[in-house]
C-alpha cells in the first residue's frame, strides 16, 4: 500500500501560480485590444426580430454591435458555433449578438441597451419518464453502443430469491472551473505568407483540438491559426470542447481589426458552457440466497439540446462492474429546448455508478449481506460483456484495504439505531470505476543549456501534467527532474489530445518517453509519434478501480447531513508522482460529495431555462463540508495500456462517492433518498 502522507516535492509551475508571472487566458498582455460582451436570448424558442443598435451605438466607448443582419461567413453547421447565423433561438441564454467596446464595463453597459424583438414559441424543457418523444441515439459517448446486453434477463429476474427495482434520478450539473471561460482573439494579415492568421489565447482543455476545430468554424486552414493556452484555472471537462467564447472573440477581432478580449460572467457560463445532463435511470436486479447475481438492467433516460445531440453514457459502467448471468443496459434521450449538455468529470459513470451503487447497497440490504461482500462475491474473472481479461483490476483489494483502513468490521447493519449525540450516525461503501484510455501524441525531446527540453501541446488544467510529464521524461533520461522542461499548452508545439477522459498522462506520457529514448539515442534531439502503437491497443479491458467509504450524521430534527469522513481506495496502475495522484484523488471525492449533497441546476419550466446560476444558489461543498478526505492507493503496475504503467485518476475519484454518502445516509436514517442531491426537505419528507 501507498502511504498516505504528501511526500516532499513541488509543481513544475507552483512558483509562477503563486507569484502572479502565471497568466491565464484573460490576462496575457495584448496591445489595443478591445472588449465585447454577449447578448443573450431571454426565450427557450422562437425566432429573432427586429433589433435596434442606435441606443447602444451611441453609448461612450463603443465600436460596434454584431447580431444575425452582420454577415459572417462560417464554414461549419455547428449550431452552437456558427454564431448569429440563424434567427432562430433553441434555449435560454442562446448567443444572438454582442457589443464591442473600449472597456468591459461600456460593452456591458451597452449590450443592456440592445432592443431585440422576439417572436416566442412554445418551449419543453422538463426530461420526465413518459415524454412522447424519447429516442433511441445511433451512439452514446464517446461511441459506445447505445445499448448492449446478454442472457435472458427477465428469465433472470423472474428466478431471482430476490429482486430489487427502484428509478434514481440525478439533476442538471454545472462543470464551475474556478477559471471562467475566456478568450482574446488576434487577427495578423501579414503574417503566414500573406494569408490571415489568426492567434487565439483560450482557456482550453486541448490547444490542438481548439486550433482544428477553430479553423474548421471560420473556415481556415488549422495552420492558420494558433492557440495559446498555458495555464487553465480547471475545466472538469467544460472546457474540453470549443465555447461560443472563441468564435464571438474572433468574428469579433475580425470586424474591428483590433484584438477582442472575451470572458463570460459566471452566470453565462450555465448557458454556455455545457453542462451534465439529467438522468432518470431504472434499476433491476435479482440475485440468488448467496448474492450471486442472476440478472441486471440499466435503463437510462436523458436530455439533449433539439440541435446538437449528445448521449452520456450512463450505463456503460455497469457493463463492466459484476458478473451478472444477464444483463440489459439502454440509453434513450428526449430533445429539449435546453443547451447542448456536454462532457462533465466522469461524464456517464459518475451518474450511472451512483444508480448502481445505490441499487447494489439495496440488494445487499433485502439479502442481509454485507455489502463489501455482496460487490466481492460478484467480482468477475473477465469483463461481463466482452470477455476480454481485465489489463488489471483488483477492486477486491480495494474493497478489503478500504474496509480495513475504515474499521468496516463489526458494522451493525441495522439502520437508525447508531447515535452521536443528538445525531443519527451511519456507514456506506460503493465501488468506483473509470475507463483507462490513451490516444495518439507527438512530441519532442531536446538537449538544451545543459538540460533538457520536452515540447508537447498537452494542457495543464491544474493537475500538474506539467511535472508528471518531468517526471517521466527525467526517468527516461535518468536525471533529475530539475533539469527537464516541459513546454505545453500550444497548438504551435508537437499535436496532442485534450485533457479529458483521464488520457491525459498516458497519452502525452507515452510521446514524452519515446521522444527522450530517442534522444538519448541522438544525443541532440529526439521526435515521437505514438499513432502507430495506440493503433495496436486491443485485448484487453482496460479501467481503474476504486472502493469509497463514506460515514455520515444526520440531525434527524433539521434534516442536515454532515460527512465527518470520506475514505477512497484506488487501484490506478503505477502511480507516477503521489502528490499530483492525492490530490486528484481527494478532488474527486470532494466532487462526489458536493454532487450528492448540493450540487443542482434547477430548470424553470414556465421562463424555460436554468435558474440558480450562480455560486451563491448554485451549491458546492466548502471546506467546512469536507473534515477529512483520506485517499490511498494499490500498489500495481499496469503494463497493457502504455509501458509507463499507470492509469488515469482524475476522474475515478468522483464515480463512487455520492452513492456511498447515499448509502450511508440509509444506514443512518432508514430512508432511501433516490433523487439527488440528498437535502434535508427530501429527508425529512421521507421521515
Amino acid at each position: 500500500m501507498s502511504d498516505t502522507h504528501p511526500i516532499e516535492g513541488h509543481r513544475a509551475e507552483g512558483r509562477d501560480k503563486v507569484t502572479g508571472a502565471a497568466w491565464y487566458a484573460f490576462e496575457h498582455p495584448v496591445p489595443d485590444a478591445v472588449y465585447a460582451y454577449p447578448l443573450q436570448a431571454p426565450i427557450a424558442s422562437g425566432r429573432i426580430g427586429a433589433v435596434d443598435t442606435a441606443e447602444a451605438l451611441a453609448m461612450p466607448g463603443v465600436i460596434t454591435v454584431l447580431w444575425g443582419g452582420v454577415a459572417i461567413p462560417f464554414g461549419t453547421e455547428n449550431f452552437e458555433l456558427a454564431l448569429f447565423e440563424r434567427s432562430e433561438v433553441t434555449y435560454r441564454g442562446q448567443l444572438v449578438g454582442a457589443v464591442i467596446a473600449d472597456t468591459l464595463e461600456n460593452a456591458r453597459a451597452a449590450a443592456a441597451a440592445v432592443r431585440v424583438d422576439y417572436a416566442p414559441d412554445e418551449h419543453d424543457v422538463v426530461l420526465r419518464a413518459d415524454h412522447p418523444d424519447l429516442f433511441r441515439p445511433e451512439k452514446i459517448n464517446p461511441a459506445l453502443p447505445t445499448d448492449t446486453g446478454y442472457g435472458d434477463v427477465a428469465a433472470g429476474l423472474a428466478g431471482a430469491t430476490v429482486r430489487v427495482a427502484a428509478t434514481y434520478t440525478t439533476p442538471v450539473q454545472h462543470n464551475n472551473p474556478m477559471e471562467p471561460h475566456a478568450a482574446i482573439a488576434s487577427w495578423d494579415s501579414a503574417a503566414n505568407h500573406g494569408g490571415s492568421v489568426l492567434t487565439v489565447y483560450d482557456s482550453t482543455q486541448g490547444p490542438t483540438a481548439d486550433r482544428d476545430t477553430i479553423a474548421a468554424v471560420l473556415g481556415l486552414d488549422p495552420d492558420q491559426v494558433r492557440v495559446v493556452s498555458p495555464h487553465v484555472g480547471g475545466g472538469f471537462g467544460s472546457k474540453g470542447t470549443t465555447r461560443p467564447h472563441v468564435i464571438l472573440a474572433a468574428i469579433a477581432a475580425r470586424a474591428v481589426d483590433r484584438p477582442v478580449k472575451v470572458a463570460m460572467t459566471r452566470q453565462q457560463m450555465f448557458a454556455l458552457a455545457g453542462h451534465r445532463t439529467p438522468t432518470i435511470q431504472r434499476m433491476e436486479l435479482g440475485a440468488s440466497a448467496d448474492g450471486r447475481l442472476t440478472a441486471l438492467a440499466h435503463d437510462v433516460l436523458e436530455h439533449t439540446a433539439t440541435r446538437t445531440e449528445f448521449a452520456e453514457q450512463t450505463a456503460a459502467c455497469t457493463r463492466v462492474m459484476y458478473g451478472a448471468r444477464a444483463m440489459r443496459t439502454t440509453h434513450r434521450l428526449v430533445r429539449l429546448n435546453v443547451p447542448a449538455p456536454s462532457w462533465m468529470r466522469a461524464p456517464g459513470e459518475t451518474p450511472g455508478m451512483y444508480a448502481l451503487e445505490s441499487a447494489m447497497d439495496e440488494l445487499a440490504v433485502a439479502l442481509g449481506m454485507d455489502p463489501v461482500e455482496l460487490r466481492v462475491v460478484n467480482d468477475p474473472s473477465a469483463e461481463p460483456e466482452s470477455g476480454l481479461p481485465f489489463s488489471s483490476r483488483n477492486l477486491v483489494a480495494c474493497l478489503r484495504e478500504g474496509a480495513e483502513r475504515f474499521g468496516w468490521a463489526g458494522r451493525d447493519p441495522r439502520p437508525g439505531v447508531r447515535r452521536r449525540g443528538r445525531w443519527l450516525a451511519g456507514t456506506g461503501v460503493a465501488a468506483s470505476t473509470y475507463p483507462a484510455r490513451r490516444r495518439p501524441s507527438t512530441a519532442t525531446a531536446s538537449a538544451v543549456d545543459g538540460g533538457y527540453e520536452v515540447r508537447v501541446a498537452a494542457a495543464d488544467i491544474g493537475t500538474g501534467a506539467r511535472t508528471a510529464l518531468g517526471d517521466i521524461a527525467a526517468s527516461v533520461l535518468g536525471v533529475d527532474a530539475a533539469r527537464v522542461r516541459v513546454v505545453l499548452g500550444d497548438s504551435a508545439l508537437p499535436d496532442a489530445p485534450l485533457a479529458g477522459g483521464s488520457m491525459g498522462t498516458a497519452s502525452w506520457g507515452s510521446a514524452v518517453a519515446d521522444a527522450c529514448a530517442a534522444l538519448l539515442k541522438d544525443g541532440e534531439h529526439g521526435s515521437a509519434d505514438t499513432a502507430d502503437d495506440v493503433a495496436k491497443d486491443e485485448g484487453w479491458a482496460r479501467h481503474s478501480f476504486g472502493a469509497q467509504f463514506a460515514e455520515v450524521l444526520v440531525d434527524p430534527l433539521t434534516g442536515e447531513v454532515r460527512v465527518p469522513r470520506l475514505l477512497g481506495v484506488f487501484a490506478a496502475g503505477h502511480i507516477i508522482n503521489p502528490v499530483l495522484a492525492r490530490s486528484q484523488f481527494i478532488g474527486g471525492m470532494t466532487m462526489g460529495l458536493s454532487m450528492a449533497l448540493f450540487e443542482e441546476t434547477a430548470v424553470d419550466a414556465t421562463a424555460g431555462g436554468f435558474v440558480r446560476a450562480d455560486l451563491a444558489q448554485y451549491h458546492v461543498a466548502s471546506c467546512a463540508d469536507v473534515p477529512s478526505v483520506e485517499a490511498c492507493w494499490i500498489e500495481e503496475v499496469d503494463p497493457h495500456l502504455w509501458p509507463g504503467g499507470g492509469k488515469g485518476i482524475g476522474e475515478i475519484g468522483i464515480t463512487g462517492t455520492a452513492a456511498a454518502i447515499g448509502n450511508a445516509v440509509y444506514h443512518a436514517t432508514g430512508h432511501r433518498v433516490r433523487d439527488l442531491p440528498i437535502t434535508p426537505a427530501k429527508l425529512l419528507a421521507t421521515a
